[in-house]
């Protein structure tokens, strides 16, 4: 069976294999097993650093780990014990697996404390980017019929659910907590779907991305009923002294130091949800004393998050449902870059970061 994977720990290993094992419904216990055709598979900058050799780690018996984690698939197969979905059904996979920490047990491996963590196409479990896999039932999350032409956009939203969704629950503590106003930080994949969620939830948003306008993210900013801002035209301080102030704001850059920026511009009572990852080792002077005064005197938050439970893609194919009813096409204009075929998947790695790309995917089957 074909497979895009990786050497991990080894730079530019990415190549397409033959010979990876045809997956088995007897690889789950219990009858619980399901298998999943593969359709189309998204890749982002953690797939990019994977085959940089930054992390990453292979299953166990297997010197190579299949890439991607963004999958969407339709059911073939399933165990005798499997209710919750059929054959013909769509699906995609919750990306990262139980552990053995208490928070694991109790469904939420997203805050395991566990120091080593299985997720797919990351650690130690195989990726998407296949021609089938076989996952329990209990990880697989339904994608509605109507949404298959936008369902693997699922994954990457769910990064997005998870922020929002800590900051309304942080936020609890405020008893009548009301943000009327956002800001996102990035004008990426993750920045998009975040404004999306957010002018959802009713807010006023506002996007900063590099770039100069006119052009198609911050057209599809505006078109959501949100503001574009370049931060090479106006500063982050500027546009929150015109915009202002930001009740929650949701950083989605890579940019570390933007993060201190955008700690200088949080309304009171506000929230700063992080989501980047950042593995370099950049340093930059900060107003430490000015930052603190602010947070402690505003009653402010800052929080990080990564990866996602069963909840936040649930709300994720409920957002995307109601996106598709509110904004017909917006999402499929996302879909910027596709590469058909698992033989040419390498080039996908190649266009991830170029010039108009939002989101690549590779087509791996046609949809049904």
């Amino acid at each position: 069976m074909k497979a895009l994977a990786v050497i991990p720990r080894q730079p530019h290993s990415a190549h397409v294999r033959e010979d990876h094992p045809e997956p088995s419904l007897d690889a789950v216990a219990g009858g619980r097993g399901v298998k999943v055709k593969v359709l189309r598979v998204g890749l982002d900058g953690t797939d990019k650093e994977i085959d940089a050799g930054e992390y990453g780690a292979s299953p166990p018996g297997f010197d190579y780990l299949v890439t991607g984690h963004e999958g969407f698939g339709v059911v073939t197969e399933v165990g005798e014990h499997v209710t919750e979905v059929k054959p013909g059904d769509y699906v995609v996979s919750i990306v990262r697996q139980a552990g053995d920490s208490i928070y694991d047990y109790v469904g939420t491996p997203d805050f395991t404390t566990d120091d080593s963590y299985h997720e797919h196409g990351i650690n130690l479990v195989h990726g998407f980017l296949t021609e089938a896999y076989v996952e329990d039932a209990g990880r697989l999350v339904l994608v509605p019929q109507g949404l298959r032409e936008v369902g693997v956009l699922l994954e990457p939203t769910t990064v997005v659910e998870k922020g929002i969704a800590q900051a309304y629950e942080i936020q609890r503590r405020l008893k009548v907590w009301q943000p009327k106003r956002a800001a996102v930080l990035g004008a990426g994949t993750i920045g998009l779907m975040a404004a999306m969620v957010l002018r959802l939830r009713g807010l006023d948003v506002t996007v900063f991305g590099r770039d100069e306008p006119p052009f198609l993210n911050s057209d599809l900013v505006e078109a959501l009923g949100a503001r574009y801002v370049s931060t090479q035209q106006t500063s982050l301080a500027d546009a929150a002294a015109q915009h202002g102030p930001f009740d929650l704001m949701f950083e989605a850059t890579g940019f570390s130091p933007l993060v201190f920026e955008a700690m200088g511009v949080l309304g009171r009572n506000g929230v700063l949800v992080l989501s980047s990852v950042t593995g370099g080792d950049r340093k930059v002077e900060v107003p430490s004393d000015v930052l603190n005064l602010g947070f402690v005197l505003g009653n402010k938050v800052m929080v990080g998050t990564v990866n996602a439970s069963r909840a936040d893609f649930e709300s994720g194919v409920r957002d995307i449902a109601m996106a598709v009813a509110r904004w017909p096409g917006w999402l499929e204009q996302l879909l910027t870059h596709p590469v058909r075929g698992l033989d040419d998947a390498p080039k996908a790695l190649e266009l991830l970061g170029t010039p108009g790309a939002i989101k690549v995917y590779v087509e791996v089957a046609p949809l049904p």
